[in-house]
């Protein structure tokens, strides 16, 4: 038997575990890996956005996959929830000046929320995904961490996700290196080659270029307008607002100045962004709504990331009602309402919000 890490058989019992199927190498190795073990494997694939092409070659991937390890596979229609909950959110939270992180909100509501209901209805002990993070006990209660390949660690966009989600949740992943993953798959499913992929250019699987392609779909975002500096004096022009992220520094003019320029804020009802230098991006202290945080947490400094790729950096965090107030101990740049605050206790995940402001 091959030996993982994420083994809970309980012997003499085999259970039934649920894969969310994604039609790539990951999960499907993932659904090899599980098999392996000894557990009753079902396959699902959800339909989230509505790029069907997409769903197409990947629910034809995913057949052949169960085909090959035989084990059973269905197709589950989240598209209406999806939008609602998710890809709407997305447009508005643009229009808003922010930035969003839909694969923060969807991994909650969708992944593990309507795909583990579904899950359940299967009679499936457990749900799997491909995702790079583990699930350690701590004290007792088990907790999202991170994944021992660092570089490819996904816990940040899981730190939302509910205890009774997080009970049930196996990721066959976590222990493994990205860069051996791909390789021990094609030697152990040759045919795992001839699937096919489209090539993302964004992580975000209903962008297929960029989201200003989606915006164009709902609001006028090539819309000219003035670029300010920290004291409010007009200083240049700019293509449209929702053009640009916190941080971003390409794309718009300043008069006469050769000084590299970055985005600091965004007046989203006037059309105006505000810019200044990449000293003046600096931030120390961040709110945020807090989405998975227990209200008896009591505080303390903790390590917080701001974004997916930042690094963390060490906090006091205080719990008031709803709002998370995190007093950085070192300035972060970059910081963007709409993002999330996540924070960490070693390697796992404790809670976090989504920032509201900085």
């Amino acid at each position: 038997m091959l030996h993982c890490p994420f083994l809970i058989l309980t012997k003499g019992f085999c259970l039934k575990v649920a894969l969310l199927m994604s039609g790539g190498v990951d999960s499907s190795y993932c659904a090899h890996l599980l098999v392996s073990q000894g557990y009753e494997v079902v396959g699902l694939y959800l339909k989230l956005h509505n790029k069907e092409k997409k769903h197409d070659v990947y629910i034809q991937n995913c057949q052949k996959v169960a085909q090959h390890l035989g084990i059973a596979f269905d197709v589950v229609d989240l598209q209406e929830a999806f939008k609602r909950n998710v890809y709407d959110a997305f447009v508005r939270s643009y229009k808003e000046g922010q930035t969003p992180n839909p694969c923060a909100i969807c991994n909650p509501l969708m992944k593990f929320g309507l795909g583990l209901e579904k899950a359940k209805e299967l009679g499936c002990d457990y749900i799997a995904t491909g995702h790079y993070a583990q699930i350690k006990e701590v004290n007792g209660i088990k907790r999202i961490a991170k994944a021992v390949d660092e570089s490819k660690d996904q816990s940040y966009f899981l730190y939302a996700l509910p205890q009774v989600a997080i009970d049930r949740i196996i990721f066959p992943l976590g222990a493994m290196y990205k860069e051996n993953i791909k390789k021990t798959a094609l030697e152990l499913l040759p045919f795992l080659g001839t699937l096919q992929t489209y090539k993302e250019s964004q992580e975000i699987c209903f962008v297929d270029q960029s989201y200003i392609d989606i915006l164009r779909l709902y609001e006028k975002v090539d819309n000219e307008g003035v670029v300010r500096d920290s004291s409010g004096k007009a200083v240049g022009t700019h293509k449209g607002y929702m053009h640009y992220t916190i941080g971003k520094r390409k794309g718009f003019s300043v008069f006469g100045s050769h000084e590299p320029h970055y985005v600091k804020s965004i007046n989203p009802h006037n059309n105006e962004i505000i810019v200044g230098t990449k000293e003046e991006l600096a931030v120390d202290s961040i709110q945020a709504l807090n989405k998975s945080l227990p209200q008896a947490f009591s505080g303390g400094i903790y390590d917080v990331k701001v974004r997916y790729r930042s690094v963390p950096i060490k906090a006091r965090i205080e719990l008031s009602g709803d709002i998370i107030h995190a007093q950085l101990l070192e300035s972060a740049y970059g910081v963007a309402q709409g993002q999330a605050l996540v924070l960490y206790q070693d390697d796992c995940v404790l809670g976090g919000g989504v920032i509201t402001q900085v």
